[in-house]
């Protein structure tokens, strides 16, 4: 009988320690803003590819570097309104940074552009926004690599944590996004 106290009580620290690593993520109590990456090392345009599944950092046309991305639900062609699962196809530019996001740091994109809500107008529906390149939803970083095993976005480009603190650290804000099909 004591063997099986000695087991209940074992697990019972295990999740413990696991909940609290999973609520200290999803509260972000540890989470520091990443320095900015020295000027040379810094992009200055993001080429996402989504049919490549692929996001590149670039700099006077020389990649600085490549990360593999999850993209949108339903990730084939241009987002035209709100709930389509889709990622924006088009140039766009980092409105702003966010290091207290729902996901692990995220870089606003500036979709819906002019164009973009003329097109949803005329469809009569709403054009959608809140597009962002970001890391994995907080409490679930420890999924690491593994969310790239599907596309899970509501229309954004998702990375890894550790992904998007090297990509935090190299754009700027009003950084150009080019997003091809």
């Amino acid at each position: 009988m004591r063997m099986w106290t000695s087991i209940g009580a074992v697990l019972g620290l295990i999740i413990l320690a696991a909940s609290a690593v999973v609520v200290a993520d999803a509260l972000q109590l540890f989470r520091t803003e990443p320095a900015p990456a020295p000027e040379p090392e810094r992009a200055d345009v993001v080429l996402v590819e989504k049919a490549a599944r692929r996001l590149t950092l670039l700099r006077d046309g020389r990649v600085l570097a490549t990360y593999p991305v999850s993209l949108g639900f339903t990730p084939t062609g241009h987002k035209q309104r709100e709930g389509d699962g889709r990622t924006p196809e088009g140039r766009y530019r980092v409105e702003y940074k966010n290091p207290a996001s729902v996901a692990h740091l995220s870089l606003k994109v500036s979709y819906p552009e002019a164009a973009d809500r003329a097109a949803a107008a005329a469809g009569g529906y709403e054009p959608g926004g809140d597009i962002m390149i970001h890391g994995i939803m907080n409490g679930f970083g420890w999924l690491g690599s593994l969310h790239r095993l599907t596309d899970w976005t509501s229309g954004c480009v998702g990375v890894s944590n550790a992904e998007m603190d090297s990509i935090y650290a190299r754009v700027d804000v009003d950084t150009p996004i080019e997003i091809r099909p």
